[in-house]
């Protein structure tokens, strides 16, 4: 085996791509959207030349000289080869102690369990994770423990991902169908959309900031994503014309007033469904008489940006307009998102981090999906100085928590 410290960008995606561990943090572009790191792509090679290990590799810098280096959701290998898992680590370290690194920090993709939403028992370990765990511990890694709580580590150590296929339908439960159907009936559109979108996409991102209290990204982060990951970028919106939806609805409480006048008295089969329909119509009307029907303008109420790599979109960031979550838009949005994945080849929409236990809000809408909850194996930290790790690492629990 040949340690390699500049393998080719083109030939580690393809790499990831394939691999099972495949995840868009691993890719080359990566390394651009974390601008502020310094980056390399390190791999290992067999006798044949062929590529058998690879990893993007950030390089933060800190002070006194001193690095740290992290690989996002890698590095991509087998990690059931234990001679190729210490001999990847084993180079890396020396790599890293050239460069003052304190410690190397990995999380790797690696499934350790996996279950549906509201499974009542526990599932099993799968097959070869727990020789994978024991092959990175023994190649002198410090796992830092099955987590469960997002904010305690750098990725989400739970996530909510779905499974595609042709027709989603037979994934959702019926409550989500209906709710889907009542968002149509409201007049919720989704569609996918180009970088032009982007003032309003930030605009119901930046609502949900202020809702939920937390600091997401801005608009210039957003262009840069979808700058350098071209056609592989997905920006979703969800609209609703109001002006045009509240005429179509007096539209049609007109008619059924009509034909309920003269619909025949023993005509009572008639009678009570154009009665039901007419009630579901004046509850639209009612809520619609909170907002501005006068404008011929769209109204943006959510949105979703993604990206595609390999066989995963990953649904990075969304966000909601809160004066229209009657109008519950992300449950039109996010199927959108998911078919246009599937027609992509992808094979995975990963909606993002869930706190373990479930019982947070964010993991119960995910579940409306009926997405597989996947547990990964988690973080571990190799260290390098073995005289200023404990320390380093201490004060970046702190900065964390802090932060």
């Amino acid at each position: 085996m040949k340690f390699n410290t500049a393998v080719d960008a083109k030939a580690h995606d393809e790499f990831v791509k394939q691999s099972p561990l495949n995840h868009l943090l691993q890719s080359s572009t990566w390394a651009e959207v974390k601008d502020n790191w310094a980056s390399q792509i390190v791999g290992v090679t067999d006798d044949a030349g062929n590529l058998i290990a690879s990893s993007l590799v950030l390089i933060k810098k800190l002070p006194l000289g001193f690095t740290m280096f992290y690989t996002p959701r890698g590095p991509i290998m087998d990690y059931e080869n234990a001679e190729l898992v210490s001999f990847f680590f084993d180079q890396l370290k020396k790599m890293a102690k050239k460069q003052k690194a304190l410690f190397i920090k990995i999380d790797p993709a690696i499934l350790y369990r996996t279950s549906k939403f509201g499974q009542k028992e526990a599932s099993d370990i799968l097959p070869g994770a727990v020789t994978m765990l024991n092959n990175i511990k023994a190649a002198g890694a410090e796992h830092l423990g099955f987590n469960q709580v997002m904010s305690e580590t750098i990725q989400p150590r739970y996530q909510a991902n779905e499974p595609l296929v042709s027709d989603m339908t037979t994934i959702y439960p019926k409550h989500a169908k209906r709710i889907m159907k009542d968002a149509i009936n409201r007049g919720v559109t989704g569609r996918r959309v180009g970088i032009d979108h982007l003032d309003k996409f930030s605009e119901v991102v930046s609502m949900t900031e202020s809702r939920k209290g937390v600091a997401l990204r801005n608009r210039d982060y957003f262009e840069q994503l979808m700058t350098l990951y071209g056609e592989d970028a997905y920006l979703h919106l969800a609209e609703v014309n109001l002006k045009e939806k509240y005429a179509e609805l007096q539209a049609q409480q007109a008619q059924i007033e009509k034909d309920i006048a003269e619909t025949p008295e023993n005509q009572k089969k008639r009678f009570n469904r154009l009665n039901d329909q007419k009630k579901s119509v004046e509850k639209y009307l009612k809520e619609f008489a909170d907002y501005d029907t006068e404008s011929a303008d769209s109204t943006v109420i959510a949105g979703i940006l993604s990206i595609k790599f390999g066989d995963t979109m990953e649904m990075l960031y969304a966000g909601m307009n809160d004066a229209f979550k009657k109008f519950y838009p992300q449950y039109l949005l996010y199927p959108q998102a998911f078919d246009d994945a599937f027609a992509a080849s992808a094979k995975w929409a990963n909606m993002g981090g869930v706190e373990g236990d479930l019982n947070d809000g964010l993991s119960k809408f995910k579940s409306n999906f009926n997405p597989d909850i996947q547990e990964l194996v988690g973080e571990f930290n190799i260290p390098v100085n073995g005289l200023l790790y404990s320390l380093s690492n201490l004060a970046y629990k702190f900065r964390k928590k802090m932060k």
